[in-house]
């Protein structure tokens, strides 16, 4: 070995994540890597971070992911146990390319050498890209015990994961393998140490504290017969697995909606500031920064009537007749100075004659001659007294005056109201606004066909209701969106979809595959092919329990760097789908464009009549919300609210709010509707 290896150290614990002071398995864990020769191990980074899946998984994939890192081992130690807190098996598990189960038993050999309680941590070993990943219990003297188990056979393992020969570095044999790593076959131990134990084996993981109160360990441990190895039969996300290898039950942890939606504000990526003209593909658009008015409008004294414009003489009398010297349109066009004593005819926004004063109307005025060719007025009788400076005049600036502040950064440019308008009459061409994402929507599913494919349907094909609902939806939001078809429920199929995919989207729509059927492969191709984060997989909610929030780094072409993009694997059933879009996707979608407040409005509304409620879940129920004569806002249910039924969607303008309860909610109630359409008129 020409330089040592890389390590990398995370520590998980709620107690050191808040004071780094408490952690004691850090400096015992560098000791042990720096008892072995000095050449073999580096322990470049070591990090902390609470009981948490995101966080732990976060930095594993940081470091394990960026070829910046380079980092051949990765050790954590902490959270192995059966406190409620203890994640990090389940987090590193998630996010393996390659199972190690002999450095599992290992480890836990021995560990049950010293005391029998060792059962009850839970290691995880395997490989991520080039990475070799290890979990080592919170305690001390259990993370030291178990990494020294294994520290001699890691070098070739962190060698063979980096790609090294496999054949020339075989090539001597077992023996050799073992004289370099200092190994005897038979103990599987240091043949120049002795491993004598006295233990307290407290796997206390930096304060979760598991109650264990032991005596001495000694190896005669007799009793203990397993005939497999421990950890053997752990349960994975490899699809490849067979079924009794697979999860049997979701491995994320349940959230509530409001925990999901932190999630989704966390983990969402932020806006993207580009250059827009000003134009009607600018509505929609939110401003990211303030707009300040080019020039005065109006940039010249115009009038605001049709009328004579004069010069106003001293005592304001403007009682008699008047010759009509000149005409000023609203037209570009060169207008001659006008001379107390004489009037020139104007019409309303044109400009005034220089010298012109005030603006009498016309109807304060009656024609007296014409012109030889009755073409044009020659004079007009006045009839006005007291007539002052600047009436009927609209000055340079009245309405906006150059430099000053029109619209404000955050302000959404709607198609309704004046914006466009404001930025053209004062001279802005441009403006920096946040990019709106491009949406992909894709449907997976073997059993799933286009809805408007002729024909009848084959026993077990289901019309493809999603994709359509879902382009539409997202449509109607101001995004636009690419149709991603259907994609098979293969892993490679799914896979190379989805790649594709995020290189020419902002955010994914899926529907289907997110429960636990052995075909659905949204979630473990999400971790293990792509090497995203699934944020969350499961929400506390009816319907739309197994929704799943995840980000992708994808490499962009153009630049070589690493983008996060965004995948929402929404449930397969109609109504989950689009109570989940709007709920989680476009709160997402528009904290990528910009838009504050995110997510759908928020209104209090009455029941009309009374609703059942869920146990055990808060419900999203399908409303129709309109507005009565008397002037209340009442809430209607538009029927059955199954999620596998279309009909529910049917009219529905808003999803209703209702908490979980064992009776139902009375008529007259009120709740929080959530506004996915306008109001409507009772009939």
């Amino acid at each position: 070995m020409t330089s040592p290896l890389r390590v990398a150290l995370l520590v998980v614990s709620d107690t050191a994540a808040k004071d780094p002071t408490t952690d004691a398995s850090a400096s015992v864990l560098g000791q042990v890597l720096a008892d072995e020769r000095s050449e073999k191990w580096e322990l470049v980074e070591t990090k902390i971070v609470a009981d948490s899946v995101t966080q732990i998984q976060r930095q594993i994939m940081l470091w394990a992911d960026v070829a910046a890192h380079s980092f051949n081992l990765i050790l954590t130690t902490g959270g192995t146990g059966f406190a409620v807190s203890d994640n990090t098996p389940e987090s590193v598990a998630a996010i393996l390319h390659r199972q190690a189960p002999g450095l599992v038993h290992a480890m836990l050999a021995a560990s049950l050498s010293v005391t029998p309680f060792a059962m009850m941590s839970r290691p995880v070993a395997g490989v991520r890209h080039k990475s070799v990943i290890v979990t080592l219990p919170g305690s001390p003297k259990g993370a030291k015990e178990n990494l020294q188990a294994i520290i001699k056979t890691l070098p070739h393992a962190c060698v063979q994961a980096a790609g090294a020969n496999s054949r020339a570095i075989h090539a001597g044999g077992v023996k050799k393998l073992e004289a370099d790593a200092g190994l005897s076959a038979s103990t599987g131990q240091s043949s120049t140490k002795s491993h004598t134990h006295s233990h307290d084996h407290h796997h206390h993981h930096h304060g979760h504290n598991h109650g264990h109160s032991q005596g001495q360990g000694g190896h005669g441990h007799g009793s203990l017969v397993r005939h497999t190895k421990p950890g053997a039969n752990s349960m994975s996300n490899d699809p490849s697995l067979g079924p009794s290898r697979r999860n049997r039950e979701s491995p994320y942890p349940m959230l509530s909606v409001k925990e999901a939606l932190s999630k989704i504000q966390e983990n969402t990526p932020s806006s993207e500031v580009i250059v827009s003209r000003v134009d009607n593909n600018l509505p929609g658009h939110v401003l990211a920064e303030d707009v300040t008015a080019r020039e005065n409008v109006p940039a010249f004294r115009a009038s605001i009537v049709d009328g004579y414009a004069v010069v106003v003489p001293k005592d304001g009398n403007m009682n008699g007749v008047f010759p009509v010297v000149s005409v000023s349109h609203a037209s570009p066009g060169e207008v001659k100075p006008l001379k107390e004593g004489k009037i020139a005819r104007i019409t309303t926004g044109a400009p005034l004659p220089p010298g012109a004063t005030s603006v009498i109307m016309v109807e304060d005025t009656i024609l007296k001659t014409m012109t030889d060719d009755g073409k044009e007025e020659k004079e007009v009788e006045i009839m006005a007294e007291n007539v002052k400076e600047g009436e009927n005049i609209r000055e340079v600036g009245s309405d906006i005056k150059a430099e000053s502040l029109i619209l404000s950064k955050g302000e959404q440019i709607s198609a309704q109201g004046g914006e466009i308008g404001l930025l053209a009459a004062v001279g802005v061409a441009e403006v920096k606004a946040y990019r709106k994402p491009i949406v992909g929507v894709l449907s997976t599913g073997d059993e799933i066909v286009d809805h408007d494919r002729p024909g009848a349907l084959q026993h077990g094909e289901v019309r493809d209701t999603n994709r359509i609902t879902l382009i539409s939806a997202a449509k109607e939001a101001g995004f636009s969106v690419l149709d991603l078809g259907i994609a098979a429920d293969k892993p490679g199929t799914l896979e190379t979809t989805l790649r594709d995919s995020l290189r020419r989207v902002d955010l994914v729509i899926t529907t289907g595959g997110v429960s636990m059927g052995e075909l659905d492969l949204l979630k473990p191709t999400i971790e293990r092919s792509l090497g995203g984060t699934i944020h969350f997989g499961r929400v506390a909610m009816k319907p739309g329990k197994p929704t799943t929030f995840a980000t992708v780094p994808i490499k962009q072409t153009e630049s070589g760097t690493r983008t996060d993009k965004v995948i929402f694997s929404l449930p397969g059933n109609p109504a989950s789908a689009i109570v989940t879009f709007h709920l989680f996707v476009l709160p997402a979608l528009h904290q990528m464009s910009g838009v504050s407040p995110v997510g759908l409005t928020k209104l209090p509304v009455v029941l009309a009549h009374d609703f059942p409620l869920d146990k055990a879940r808060v419900e999203y129920h399908r409303a129709i919300v309109a507005v009565g004569k008397d002037g209340v806002i009442r809430a209607t249910s538009t029927g059955g609210q199954r999620s596998s039924r279309v009909g529910s969607l049917k009219g529905a303008n808003a999803l209703l709010r209702l908490p979980q309860g064992s009776e139902p909610l009375k008529k007259g109630s009120s709740v929080e509707a959530l506004m996915m359409g306008g109001i409507r008129s009772e009939v």
